[in-house]
């Protein structure tokens, strides 16, 4: 597996992510316990988001993704996926299994 970086850019309709929020996380922490997320949080004061997945490839990522309630629910205005190949920190994500 390779590691993608992905970015999330989120609609102005915080109501509707504050109301989507534990789903949200719910899903995302079942990718975690499973291994395919490696680390995630808010970007630009919560108005988008990094998350570093581990998949085959870019399309495997994002239909993982298309699974994301906030997806479901129209709150991702722009996502991007992209291969990433980390040097310096790799070994902090345990990256066993991951390509390098």
């Amino acid at each position: 597996m390779a590691l993608f970086a992905v970015t999330y850019q989120y609609t102005d309709n915080p109501a509707g992510r504050d109301l989507h929020r534990p789903e949200h996380v719910a899903f995302l922490a079942s990718q975690h316990e499973a291994g395919r997320l490696r680390v995630s949080g808010p970007t630009d004061g919560g108005t988008g988001a990094l998350l570093v997945l581990a998949g085959d490839t870019a399309h495997d990522v994002e239909a993982l993704l298309n699974g994301d309630p906030f997806r479901r629910e129209g709150l991702i205005a722009r996502r991007t996926v992209a291969a990433w190949k980390p040097f310096f920190g790799a070994d902090r994500l345990e990256l066993s299994g991951a390509a390098r």
